[in-house]
């Protein structure tokens, strides 16, 4: 089966929206942990769980893109396609961070004075691919597998469920569907509450407690978001952007539940939230409409950053964690670099989506996907 050019199918613009005020209110998240002293403490303490949202939207957006086109469409069609719109973002994100980790100077890690430019070359190469390094490249010393660009985990997990469901689980019914999101639902549980700082938090390192934690956090959301999608009864609901909004916000500003006394308390949060609360914010927003010119084109420009924003703002986190530790800065003094630094990113995220990830996606759709479409024309005499 060839790989052709099909249709394009117009968006979800609300779910298109939480995608940006998610990312926006991950940017934030990791702007205020800077300043905290542990997870007990963090404003926007549950921002990390925005990570899961993208999970669960993810699977929701994928099965409606290409489930009903699987006739069309090889697993090696499909993987093309979401090599084309994920990878470019990801090449720029190392860059920006192998550029930022150059000219930075921290006591939090070591400096370029530190690490060999060739070594640093061979990190920003490698994530380029998103395979993780091995703890001998780790130049941060955070034991992340993207030290230059710490999401990049995530982006890894993504890729690991497209997979999955490229070779696999589009061939489920939906009760087979059901049994792994229950399965799945259940790991995410045990996950949560045993944990044991009592949340979700982790993925980013190549050890087998993080791995596992990793895929404890894509599984359930990716195809719980699939699973949803294939359910497709939804109704109308008025309002929805604003609604949907607001419950995203809520659910990662939420306050730390059960101190340090009764971790498992918040690992309860997490995980009910991630299983119960998100789904229901895809589905509320999924049956909702937009209708007024303002709120189109604010879910317009939110969808559009959501992603370049997202894998982009780290390296600035970086310099900002750094300047925050080098000066030993509360925030009450810090909050105007925060804020600038908040505004960089939203203006680096939109320049490098007009400047480089759509004329780089426009250009590989032609190369790539275009090309397969004409070697698999048959010649123009032979009948169909």
């Amino acid at each position: 089966m060839s790989t052709t050019s099909l249709p394009s199918k117009p968006h979800y613009p609300i779910l298109d929206g939480l995608r940006g005020v998610a990312a926006l209110t991950v940017v934030a998240f990791h702007l205020f942990e800077a300043h905290a002293t542990s997870h007990l403490d963090q404003f926007i303490n549950h921002g990390y769980l925005a990570v899961d949202f993208f999970f669960l939207l993810s699977g929701f957006v994928v099965g409606y893109a290409y489930d009903d086109r699987w006739g069309k469409m090889s697993a090696g069609g499909f993987f093309k396609r979401r090599l084309v719109r994920l990878q470019p973002m990801v090449v720029m994100g190392m860059i920006i961070g192998a550029l930022c980790f150059y000219f930075q100077d921290s006591v939090l890690w070591p400096t370029i004075h530190e690490v060999p430019v060739w070594k640093l070359l061979v990190v920003m190469l490698v994530g380029f691919t998103l395979i993780p390094v091995p703890v001998s490249m780790d130049i941060r010393g955070w034991q992340e597998m993207h030290p230059l660009d710490g999401p990049g985990w995530s982006l890894f997990f993504e890729y690991i469920a497209n997979i999955l469901y490229g070779l696999f689980v589009r061939r489920f019914s939906k009760m087979l569907l059901a049994v792994l999101v229950f399965l799945s639902a259940c790991a995410l549980i045990h996950l949560a509450v045993t944990s044991p700082g009592g949340d979700v938090i982790g993925g980013w390192s190549v050890t087998p407690e993080q791995l596992h934690v990793g895929f404890a956090r894509v599984m359930y959301p990716f195809f719980a978001g699939l699973l949803l999608f294939r359910l497709g009864k939804l109704t109308h609901i008025k309002n929805a952007f604003l609604l949907c909004s607001l419950l995203v916000f809520a659910s990662l500003a939420m306050p730390r539940i059960g101190g340090s006394e009764h971790l498992w308390m918040n690992g309860l949060y997490d995980s009910l939230t991630i299983i119960l609360i998100f789904p229901l914010i895809v589905f509320l927003a999924a049956s909702g409409e937009i209708k007024g010119r303002f709120s189109s084109r604010l879910c317009k420009f939110f969808g559009d950053i959501s992603y370049p924003i997202y894998i982009t703002h780290y390296p600035f986190i970086y310099i900002y964690t750094a300047w925050v530790a080098n000066h030993k800065m509360p925030f009450r003094e810090a909050w105007p670099v925060a804020l600038l630094v908040f505004i960089i990113c939203i203006i680096l995220a939109y320049a490098c989506l007009k400047l480089y990830d759509e004329p780089i996606r426009a250009w590989l759709k032609r190369v790539v996907l275009d090309k397969n479409k004409k070697q698999a024309a048959p010649p123009a005499n032979v009948s169909l």
